[in-house]
């Protein structure tokens, strides 16, 4: 009996709001704090524990070699990929007219179709083409991959897109042998109207390399700063700016006059003007959180967007990422330890819960702090 009302007891605590708040509270404050085990250990142990701790910080320095020479793997097969990314590029631009043989796709049995379908289909596309000009290559390719890409979306702005039309291929490049970890990214563009350049470029640096303050977060290679290029726009058509008319008393006369003053403007070619990280490493909260999103993307493009960019374009390949992303956000949900707001570093990858929130962030506070 007196179990019994123990447990109605308990069962009516734990319906009162005011005391599980106070209950979740109690727990938040234990989350994450030492047992006191380590305190109690005889000294001697503690001894050998420090020696443990040492040998680990000798582990973090070789899985930075271990990365370097990933990286170094990374730029071999680079070399090796690349003469299928620059057909890929010829067959976008309309350079090269792939044969009956490279164009054939045997579908999935699930997507077979039957005789009378395919020549349903056939006739309809037949039809189509009459309709309409012969389009040269694989018009809108790449914009097409940013638009079905949540990431680079949230950047592109309606003014982005003639241009983007122009874009013909993104390539990877990676620091030459012996220098320190690198990699470029270069946005090559077809002769247009907007600017003179026939290719944009941002270069990430990396450090593969424990910090000596904190050796133990070493989980491998960080990208540490980035650097755009100057964009040559032809005159009136930068849309990085725009052009507001504002409304001005004259504080003696007290008459009003209008002036025209120019402004920064939100645009995906603001990815090109990243803010600098400063010698001392220290940056303010918005620099940080526009640094992360911007090295979160830099990395994505050149770790899904360019190795897959047919799977982005047709679609196939966002499934995969929102099924990896599901995965990763119920991790994280699982994780006590886990906190989105601690950014003691900008780490190489970031997690898919503060993804979002950062890139939505990035074109605004890019153009508003770093253009002025």
């Amino acid at each position: 009996v007196a179990a019994e009302k123990t447990r109605q007891l308990t069962v009516q605590m734990m319906q009162n709001p005011q005391i599980l708040a106070a209950l979740q509270e109690r727990l938040d404050g234990l989350n994450g704090s030492p047992s006191g085990y380590m305190e109690s250990l005889p000294k001697v142990v503690k001894r050998r524990v420090n020696a443990l701790k040492n040998l680990q910080v000798k582990c973090a320095h070789i899985e930075a070699k271990f990365y370097e020479e990933v990286h170094e793997l990374e730029r071999k097969y680079a070399a090796l990929y690349q003469p299928l990314f620059d057909k890929r590029s010829d067959i976008v631009k309309a350079a090269y007219e792939p044969t009956d043989e490279e164009c054939e796709w045997k579908a999935d049995e699930e997507e077979e179709l039957t005789d009378e379908m395919k020549e349903k289909a056939k006739l309809e596309e037949e039809k189509k083409d009459e309709e309409k000009e012969d389009p040269k290559g694989i018009p809108e390719f790449w914009l097409t991959v940013f638009k079905n890409v949540d990431l680079l979306s949230d950047m592109l702005q309606e003014h982005d897109e003639p241009i983007l039309k122009h874009l013909q291929d993104i390539k990877v490049k990676f620091s030459d042998p012996g220098q320190p970890m690198s990699f470029t990214l270069e946005f090559h563009f077809e002769p247009n109207d907007f600017f003179t350049n026939t290719m944009l470029t941002k270069t990430y640096k990396m450090r593969s390399e424990p910090d000596e303050n904190d050796p133990f977060s070493f989980d491998g290679p960080e990208i540490m700063s980035c650097t755009g290029c100057t964009i040559d726009w032809t005159k009136g058509k930068n849309v990085t700016l725009k052009t507001i008319k504002k409304k001005q008393k004259h504080k003696g006369r007290g008459t009003v006059r209008t002036v025209t003053k120019t402004v920064p403007n939100d645009s995906f070619f603001n990815f090109f003007t990243p803010p600098e990280v400063p010698e001392n490493g220290e940056l303010d909260e918005d620099s940080e959180a526009i640094l992360a999103a911007d090295f979160e993307i830099g990395h994505f493009i050149r770790e899904r967007i360019v190795p897959r960019a047919v799977l982005y374009f047709t679609g196939e390949a966002i499934e995969d990422d929102d099924d990896d992303e599901g995965e990763e956000e119920a991790d994280e949900e699982n994780d006590p330890d886990y906190d989105p707001k601690v950014r003691e570093h900008v780490p190489l990858k970031i997690s898919g819960a503060v993804r979002k929130d950062l890139t939505q962030q990035f074109s605004t506070l890019l153009a508003q702090d770093f253009l002025t």
